[in-house]
């Protein structure tokens, strides 16, 4: 029989689900007038509801933003939202408030890179399958500022580690591609800028083969936080072949027996208000309608 598909291509590796990206800020005022009123996205309406954490979601992907001193991504992050001409009015309405802080944007040729007040940055794209899928709101990536001379072996890393794919993505060698779910990837790129020390924030994979990782984790001295039954953590990526230090960013690691695993998580539809509400359109859609089916 004639074989018309690729299949290799729906091959997910190891880990099936980015969730989420961590970071501490010191003000939840602040941070809700960022990603809820400035970017677009939702306070997830049933965990962390006081003064103390926010879960923001991102289609099926959240940030997690804790009250405490604040951290910094040494990289950046990617979401997909729709409406990069709303984008740019809601950032700039919300800008005479976050006045002072490092808040800011920037409009680029593909996308619109946003600044929070403490200076992580996100970089706001179109939908657009042949980059993301079928993604129309979500986090498609996070990419890591990384050493010189890192990439390929971080490339190494993860399918020997952790049983992830990854490859280096361009021909000079300076970047790690890392497949951590549908259209999901995380991206270490070289860097001659100096790196800050690492202050604890992490990100968030789901896995299938919990104990394999763990067992090879543990052996290289490298699980970092035993978190319960369902979850551990490592932060430091090494090369397998030498146990050189590559590069440190804390992984929350998953099984997918975790009782949150694929929680089903609400988003709003950021263009409907009061004065323009329409019974019907309250959400947002995080994935491309059945019109736009990819195959």
């Amino acid at each position: 029989m004639q074989q018309p598909f690729d299949r290799a291509a729906e091959d997910l590796g190891n880990s099936i689900h980015l969730e989420h990206v961590n970071v501490q800020v010191p003000d939840q005022r602040l941070a809700t007038l960022f990603y809820v009123a400035g970017i677009g996205l939702t306070r997830d309406p049933y965990l962390m509801v006081s003064d103390t954490n926010m879960w923001v979601n991102v289609g099926r992907s959240q940030f997690h933003l804790p009250s405490g001193r604040p951290q910094l991504l040494r990289g950046h992050t990617g979401i997909v939202i729709a409406g990069r001409e709303a984008l740019l009015a809601r950032l700039a309405a919300v800008a005479p408030k976050l006045e002072g802080t490092a808040f800011a944007w920037h409009e680029r040729n593909d996308h619109v890179e946003a600044t929070c007040p403490w200076g992580n940055r996100l970089r706001c794209y179109e939908p657009d399958s042949a980059r993301f899928g079928r993604i129309t709101l979500g986090i498609p990536y996070v990419e890591f500022d990384v050493p010189r001379g890192t990439a390929e072996a971080i490339s190494r890393f993860y399918p020997d580690v952790m049983g992830i794919p990854a490859s280096v993505a361009n021909g000079d060698g300076t970047v790690a591609r890392v497949k951590v779910g549908k259209d999901q990837y995380l991206q270490f790129r070289e860097s001659d800028a100096t790196q800050p020390e690492f202050d604890g924030h992490h990100v968030q994979i789901y896995i299938t083969d919990f104990s394999g990782p763990y067992n090879r984790l543990r052996e290289r001295g490298l699980v970092s936080r035993e978190d319960n039954q369902y979850q551990y953590r490592f932060r430091d990526i090494v090369d397998p072949a030498d146990g050189r230090r590559l590069f440190t960013v804390e992984h929350e690691v998953r099984s997918a027996t975790h009782p949150m695993y694929l929680r089903p998580l609400i988003n709003r539809n950021p263009a409907q208000t009061n004065r323009t509400f329409a019974h019907g359109h309250e959400q947002a859609p995080w994935a491309m309608g059945p019109d736009q089916y990819d195959g």
